[in-house]
């Protein structure tokens, strides 16, 4: 995910406790500036105090400690995978940067803080997006699946303000306390698809099977960073977040199963989420994602994979790139969800990267689920939104729906049983 030009620093806060906040990069259209109270406490400067700060972020999210079970929030490194020497752009074949100061200009660490926010930024915000569901959970496991998802959503923001408070200073430490400050609720995390609302758990199944799909992506693209501490936490997160996205593949297919959900409706709620996801990639022919590649500190999908097979690289598509391989997996998973529809019935698809877009050369334009340029009148294209995307007769609906058996049970194994994970939720 990158961010174009654009410094501010501004003041803003209650009048007991005013600071000063900076945005070093704005993404247009996606980042949202909130205006915080920022009344939590002064600027921690050891992890002992960001971790105090988190624990009081928990309470007024809601989330019960106690709903962690035996999970561990703990820090992790995999610095056998991040490799040591840097792997392409300018600065290829010298040793990776262990430092913040090792890193060569500031307008680079600059860059580096701000893909660690905003990851980080995603994580929590998740938390406060999902957390209220797991008081309606149709099921044990999946209020299970949910709270584990939580806690290593919770990690993986620790992990990244981790970072940001070990290796980037005074700078580092204002964005990991801004990270307890943001809220979703509010509609002031960094992202726009991360102040989505999220009512309810068909939303959740497509939110996992989808958006957090896009996670994967990203994490992967900066698992060969040439900073080190970042590229070592790929690795752990990246394995905690399979998980994420068998619950929602899993949950589709349970859905599918059950056979109470319209699959028109659900064919929806898809749309909706993949167009989400397909905005998470960035604009086209990003700068940002240039200079990103050109610094090393984040490279493409498969990089080690593509520089073995000698794939051509252009700097000027990479957020384009990106996204065409995240579509080519979605697609095939949904094919595979197929394989459960009942006989006869329409199959699931996945629509064209240019439907329903809010960021990019395709933004706020009339294209069909196939991709074409939409042909009709203000009335026809309201109408044709309705037939693709979820409207309120579908939120009604779903209300009742739920009330039924509308998910296959899935049982929990001992170990899940004996984790205690959202046992109390």
């Amino acid at each position: 995910m990158y961010v174009e030009g654009l410094e501010s620093e501004f003041q803003i806060g209650c009048s007991e406790n005013k600071r000063t906040y900076s945005y070093e990069h704005v993404r247009r259209g996606l980042i949202r500036v909130g205006y915080l109270c920022g009344c939590m406490g002064e600027l921690p400067t050891t992890w002992e105090e960001w971790i105090a700060n988190f624990e009081g972020w928990q309470d007024r999210v809601g989330f019960n400690r106690d709903w962690l079970g035996d999970f561990d929030l703990s820090i992790l490194f995999d610095w056998d995978r991040a490799g040591d020497v840097i792997e392409y752009g300018d600065y290829e074949g010298r040793a990776k940067w262990e430092r913040a100061l090792q890193v060569p200009q500031q307008s680079m660490r600059d860059a580096l803080i701000t893909m660690i926010t905003v990851q980080g930024d995603t994580e929590f915000a998740s938390v406060e997006q999902q957390r209220h569901l797991l008081a309606s959970a149709p099921t044990d496991y999946d209020r299970y699946a949910a709270a584990r998802i939580m806690a290593e959503e919770q990690r993986h923001g620790w992990q990244m303000a981790y970072l940001l408070m070990t290796y980037f200073g005074q700078q580092g430490r204002r964005e990991a306390q801004k990270l307890l400050e943001r809220n979703a609720q509010d509609g002031d995390r960094l992202l726009g698809a991360f102040n989505r609302p999220m009512p309810h758990w068909l939303d959740f199944f497509c939110y996992t099977m989808f958006v957090d799909r896009d996670g994967k992506f990203q994490l992967g693209m900066l698992s060969t960073s040439a900073f080190k501490p970042l590229a070592a936490s790929m690795g752990p997160m990246l394995k905690e977040e399979s998980f994420h996205l068998g619950t929602g593949s899993n949950g589709l297919r349970r859905i599918i199963k059950a056979g109470v959900i319209p699959l028109d409706m659900l064919q929806r709620y898809m749309n909706k989420w993949v167009a989400t996801a397909h905005d998470l990639f960035g604009v086209d022919g990003s700068t940002s994602a240039n200079w990103a590649y050109v610094w090393g500190i984040k490279g493409r999908w498969d990089e080690r994979k593509k520089i073995e097979k000698g794939i051509e690289l252009n700097k000027e598509t990479l957020n384009e790139e990106a996204r065409g391989h995240y579509h080519d997996e979605i697609a095939d998973a949904v094919m595979k969800l197929c394989g459960y529809l009942p006989e006869g019935a329409a199959p699931l698809y996945v629509p064209h990267e240019n439907f329903n877009r809010d960021i990019g050369a395709f933004s706020k334009g009339r294209y069909t689920v196939e991709g074409t340029e939409f042909q009709g009148d203000d009335a026809q294209w309201d109408a044709y939104l309705a037939e693709h995307l979820p409207t309120a007769e579908d939120e009604e609906a779903l209300k009742e729906l739920f009330k039924q058996e509308w998910i296959a049970e899935k049982p929990m194994s001992q170990k899940q049983i004996a984790s205690g994970i959202g046992a109390t939720a």
